[in-house]
């Protein structure tokens, strides 16, 4: 082999090399992570239907799909979203934005805003994932305007009741 050819050879091997180190086990590493987290974070808890009546035993391919099960209270009606196509419309970057942002009760967005960039770059991942799936969540609904889908009532004076049992 002439010294021409090896060092074409090596400068490919060379350039390569971190590519291929980052690759497919990285790639694993953050879908098992964000799959970790959505499960110990409490994300199908809502916006996955019938996780809770499950006990947490519903088919990975319908987690995160949303959910027509509403949270009212003083701020209105608000569905869980369907986090499948809201990270289907959205860079990753748009993402780390997003996650940092304040969001609609009763969603603990101070928790998800405290976590890692490289956390929430897994969970990312992992729900790009698992695709696009299911039907957007209904809209939000301002106080004092019926809806017609079943909810959680978080109204002052239910939340006084279960707290003084």
């Amino acid at each position: 082999m002439n010294r021409p050819a090896i060092a074409a050879a090596l400068s490919v091997l060379c350039l390569t090399r971190p590519a291929l180190a980052a690759g497919p086990d990285s790639g694993t590493a953050d879908l098992e992570r964000g799959r970790y987290l959505v499960r110990v974070s409490g994300c199908n808890d809502c916006h996955t239907p019938g996780y809770l009546q499950a006990d947490g035993k519903v088919p990975e391919s319908q987690w995160l799909t949303g959910n027509r099960v509403g949270f009212q209270g003083p701020w209105g009606t608000t569905y869980p979203a369907n986090l499948r196509h809201t990270v289907h419309d959205l860079t990753e970057e748009d993402w780390l934005a997003r996650a940092r942002q304040p969001m609609r009760p009763p969603m603990p967005w101070f928790n998800l805003s405290a976590m890692t960039d490289d956390d929430l770059r897994a969970l990312y991942r992992y729900i790009r994932h698992l695709g696009d799936a299911g039907e957007p969540a209904p809209a939000a609904v301002p106080p004092g305007v019926a809806v017609s889908t079943p909810y959680i009532d978080f109204t002052a004076r239910n939340l006084d009741k279960v707290a003084a049992r």
